[in-house]
């Protein structure tokens, strides 16, 4: 979606983001703070945290952070999620428990968040007449191993039935692979480790991953935004690495002489993840940088698919982190320096030498 579309879209209107103190929610706030956009609320639980994102942007982009409005609430609570609904027009529901291993030990918790809080999320939003909610899902949700990717295949299922019960409220599912430098993640652990002097931890040097930047990320919410259908799980074609490719750029950007140490694969963990199924792939829409799940319109009466059925297949096949496009670690190091976060980092370290 380009500038001025965005502009046009959300001029005056009124964004909720759950999770918004996250990696997410301040990529979106840099985004579109500055645009005609009428009021971005962040909803999530941390007042430390909301507290410490309130004077970011104050001291950032003054003219435009009273566009911001913080609400305290947690989406297990239908109540809080209603109490931060009024007069929203659009959401992007980020709220998740994503750490594989904390959810593989409470994975309770992982549904309480990622199951419940979704379908309160939508509940609100029915009810409340909101125009758009598009949720975040992940590359765990296909073909899960994990209690977090169970848990958000779980998700998933939520909101293509939620969608079928409205025509007034558009719900969307973005899917996508890792983030990187998003809060949690790898990448800013071995940049501490080597501003330690210690070695670079890797799980399996031959595991691969899908990775993205948060622009990247926005932008495939923004094209569910903006093409999505009602039901949809939308897919960005994202290339990907190797753990090892990955760890040996981080360490050419910063002239690390460290090791690198394999210290074995965490609970819950797959050798390469999977972004679209072969089941999905049946009635799956390339979209060209994207790929397109509708939601099946079907209901329970079955009898009539068995009289008439549709012997027709897609010819696409699964798409997974070992069968899309592997990163070299020059291409790496490339995709790395597109990120600001990166810049800063390799400019201090620098510095600091």
């Amino acid at each position: 979606m380009s500038e001025n579309k965005q502009t046009t879209i959300f001029k005056s209107k009124t964004l909720m983001i759950t999770g918004g103190t996250g990696s997410f929610g301040n990529a979106v706030l840099n985004r579109f703070l500055q645009t005609d956009i009428g009021e971005i609320r962040i909803f999530s639980r941390d007042e430390k945290k909301q507290d410490d994102m309130r004077h970011d942007f104050q001291a950032r982009m003054p003219e435009a952070s009273g566009k911001i409005k913080f609400f305290i609430g947690d989406v297990r609570d239908l109540a809080s999620v209603k109490n931060a609904m009024h007069s929203v027009d659009y959401i992007f529901h980020a709220a998740a428990l994503k750490q594989v291993p904390s959810c593989e030990f409470f994975p309770l918790e992982a549904v309480k968040t990622n199951v419940l809080g979704t379908d309160n999320v939508l509940t609100a939003a029915i009810e409340a007449g909101v125009q758009s909610v598009i949720c975040l899902s992940t590359d765990k949700a296909a073909y899960p191993v994990n209690a977090m990717g169970t848990s958000k295949a779980m998700m998933e299922k939520v909101i293509v039935a939620k969608s079928r019960t409205t025509s007034s409220t558009k719900i969307c599912c973005t899917r996508y692979g890792n983030v990187m430098c998003s809060r949690g993640s790898v990448i800013p652990l071995w940049i501490d480790q080597i501003k330690q002097g210690l070695p670079i931890t890797i799980t399996e040097p031959n595991m691969t991953r899908f990775i993205m930047s948060l622009e990247e990320a926005v932008d495939l919410v923004l094209f569910a935004f903006e093409h999505g259908i009602s039901g949809d799980i939308l897919v960005q074609k994202a290339p990907a690495c190797t753990i090892a490719v990955l760890a040996q750029a981080v360490k050419e950007l910063f002239k690390s002489e460290d090791d690198i140490k394999v210290i074995g694969i965490r609970h819950g963990e797959k050798m390469y993840e999977t972004l679209l199924t072969n089941e999905e792939c049946a009635h799956a829409e390339d979209l060209g940088d994207f790929y397109r799940v509708p939601c099946d319109k079907r209901d329970l009466n079955y009898d009539k698919y068995f009289i008439h059925g549709d012997a027709e297949r897609n010819t696409l096949t699964e798409f997974n982190s070992n069968n899309t496009q592997l990163l070299t670690v020059e291409a790496v190091k490339n995709k790395l320096l597109s990120l600001q976060y990166i810049k800063d980092e390799v400019a201090s370290w620098e510095a600091s030498k």
